[in-house]
């Protein structure tokens, strides 16, 4: 019983591994593989796409659609600086400004 237990478990993953991987292959996703591909719960899907804070298609004015190569970018939109990148751009600043 063990070892069926154990093989159904490796089997659900390998299903999980597949459907990762075809999502991977769409350029157009719906509304449920959005919000498994951005890890976020369809409630707060739904408020970034009501709140046009998201990009989104509605042909027929009731089911969503992404872009997946959008969602990308709007993923990487807030990108923050590392200490390192934040003390150069402050000398840079510093020596363009003595120069004036």
């Amino acid at each position: 019983m063990n070892t069926e237990n154990l093989i159904l478990d490796k089997l659900t993953e390998i299903a999980n591994k597949l459907d990762e991987q075809n999502l991977l292959q769409k350029t157009t996703i719906n509304f449920n593989e959005a919000c498994k591909y951005l890890d976020v719960s369809p409630s707060h899907l739904y408020k970034l796409t009501s709140t046009k804070h998201i990009p989104h298609f509605c042909p027929q004015g009731k089911k969503l659609y992404f872009r997946r190569e959008e969602l990308d970018t709007w993923l990487q939109r807030n990108r923050q600086p590392t200490a390192e990148e934040s003390e150069a751009s402050a000398s840079d600043l510093l020596i363009r400004s003595k120069r004036k």
